[in-house]
């Protein structure tokens, strides 16, 4: 009865989420012109002050200190803030909620993490992330299309999103269901491909089924030995770019859960999009990712997480362990140079509250600017947005959002975002 009432609950939500969505105003047919004490230029990393953006239908027509005011255009002034693009999470799980991730594959039906993430999707946009990558559904298979086409026709409220279906995974690897008596045959939380020709077809199939990109574990699970990272790599070198080479056949790409070494130098010579988490890195795998430009996402708000909601003190000394080893790590690679963009693994906590990894990054040694541009430059470049989305340009697409403060300052602005626009459309005022 108990998970009745849950379901129940979780649908009821859902029906206010769609009442929602379908009373959400479309793009206004007449100008609207935004204005504030503060307009952030991303590309030249400073504050236009005051600032001004005109809007027409999705797109920006106009972005500076004064704009023009064409005859019947709306005026919205949101006084003392700052005016900056929409913010974007390159790693993030619409399919997870805080709790065993294990046990959401056993105990939870495809429908009912469906309305999870409808309302994870909805809860990510009002804290202002206009545009995300959504990292694997965790066992939901290709439910995550679902969502994004539904978020792309305005049924439901939600970021633009670039989605992965299930993750891939080898058979006993990072995702599997280790733990479990094997006669219950407990789901996996990623498709199996155990080697380049499975790969290939388990491609070809997420494909099928509406995949933007492709990840795949490449990594796990993580120790630390003698003060570094060890972490038993599931790919071979020809079999990640045998993974990447068929990816690119259709113009996508492959991303890879990986923190350590050899398997990060197996992806970055494989020529992936971007390795996420990268607790520690060689000053090889740092050197192809900076030629190739290869993305590093740290993921530190997930870490950190854990770190301070283990379930005994020695889980907590050892999440602890391998974030001090990550912080260590950063420092390394912001020196190296390497490109970074901003994600935050959220799903594990809350939706919603996933900016606080901006601000971990500046805590742990970017610059506010950097780490802005990592996220707004960079993200949009990872999510094959660039020059649509990332900077209030003309011509781009009008997601804009409204903060309270100065985050050249003080970056933990963006976790108070009073506006959001996406396209033209306001959903938060």
């Amino acid at each position: 009865m108990a998970n009745r009432n849950h379901l129940l609950a979780l649908s009821c939500c859902l029906v206010l989420a769609l009442s929602a969505a379908s009373q959400s105003p479309v793009p206004a047919p007449h100008p609207i012109v935004l204005r504030a004490a503060r307009l952030l230029d991303i590309k030249a990393g400073k504050l236009i002050k005051p600032g001004e953006v005109l809007i027409q239908g999705d797109r920006i027509v106009e972005a500076g200190t004064a704009v023009k005011h064409p005859a019947g255009a709306e005026v919205i002034d949101l006084g003392d803030r700052t005016l900056m693009p929409g913010l974007i999470d390159a790693h993030i799980h619409l399919f997870l909620h805080p709790g065993a991730e294990d046990l959401q594959t056993v105990q939870e039906s495809v429908s009912e993490r469906t309305i999870t993430a409808t309302l994870a999707a909805r809860d990510d946009l009002m804290a202002g992330f206009t545009a995300e990558r959504d990292m694997g559904t965790e066992g939901a298979g290709s439910a995550d299309t679902a969502v994004r086409n539904a978020i792309n026709e305005g049924r439901i409220p939600g970021p633009r999103l670039r989605i992965s279906g299930n993750a891939i995974n080898i058979l006993g690897g990072h995702e599997d269901a280790i733990g479990y008596n094997p006669a219950q045959h407990v789901l996996a939380n990623a498709d199996y491909a155990n080697n380049a020709d499975e790969l290939v077809a388990v491609i070809r199939q997420q494909f099928k089924e509406g995949a933007d990109f492709i990840k795949i574990y490449e990594t796990g699970a993580d120790s630390v030995r003698d003060g570094k990272l060890s972490t038993p790599y599931q790919y071979s070198e020809p079999q990640l770019e045998a993974a990447v080479k068929e990816a690119a056949r259709l113009g996508k790409h492959v991303a890879v859960h990986a923190t350590g070494e050899p398997g990060t130098l197996y992806a970055a010579r494989a020529g992936v999009v971007s390795i996420d988490h990268a607790d520690q890195l060689s000053e090889e795998t740092m050197r192809v990712m900076k030629e190739k430009q290869i993305f590093a996402v740290p993921t530190f708000t997930i870490f950190e997480y854990f770190a301070e909601h283990a379930a005994t003190p020695q889980q907590s000394a050892h999440e602890h362990q391998i974030l001090d080893l990550k912080v260590q790590e950063f420092k390394k690679q912001i020196a190296a140079g390497i490109p970074m963009a901003v994600g935050s693994d959220v799903g594990p906590f809350p939706h919603g509250t996933q900016a606080r990894e901006l601000v971990l990054m500046v805590k742990y040694g970017m610059t506010p600017l950097s780490v802005l541009q990592a996220d707004l430059l960079n993200g949009a470049k990872l999510l094959g947005w660039d020059g649509q989305i990332g900077t209030l340009e003309p011509g781009y697409l009008a997601d804009v959002i409204a903060i309270t403060g100065d985050p050249l300052e003080d970056i933990s602005a963006v976790t108070n975002v009073g506006f959001v626009m996406k396209g033209g459309t306001i959903y938060k005022k």
